[in-house]
């Protein structure tokens, strides 16, 4: 019996080891900033269905928060840009994210004041292009890029 107890004590051991040596690799780590004039740093990005990407934005301005604050927003696709940034505008309680529009968000950072970061880590959706902007008022006309998933 104790013979037995063994095996099967080694056993467990050697699948806890299996479990441990399949963790998942690092998130891809894409930079993005945003400065005074309203501009992405990175305006495309490329990645692959399943990839772990890890966002980290910074507001590289000097003016106010309250007058020039940035914020990252990945949308999902089909998303109408132009009624998500619209009804957002009014939201800033929310970071800029109409509460009605918060399910067609797949990844966001909040608004940032100036020489300030915010990060977010997500799992890269089915292939496809997907818009990715700034709702703070005014900004997402310009400050707007594409994630494409191959």
């Amino acid at each position: 019996q104790l013979l037995f107890a063994s095996i099967l004590a080694a056993a467990g051991t050697v699948g806890l080891v299996k479990l441990h040596a399949a963790a998942p690799s690092a998130a891809r780590v894409i930079e993005i900033s945003g400065n005074d004039q309203m501009q992405y740093s990175v305006t495309a990005i490329t990645a692959k269905a399943g990839e772990s990407l890890k966002v980290v934005f910074t507001n590289a301005g000097t003016l106010p928060k309250e007058a020039m604050g940035h914020n990252w927003i990945l949308l999902k696709a089909g998303t109408d840009v132009m009624a998500f940034a619209t009804d957002s505008m009014m939201a800033k309680d929310t970071d800029y994210i109409a509460p009605k529009h918060k399910d067609k968000v797949i990844a966001f950072v909040g608004v940032q004041g100036p020489k300030k970061s915010g990060e977010v880590t997500f799992t890269v959706p089915a292939p496809g292009v997907y818009a990715y902007i700034c709702s703070f008022p005014g900004h997402f006309m310009i400050m707007k890029g594409t994630l494409t998933v191959k």
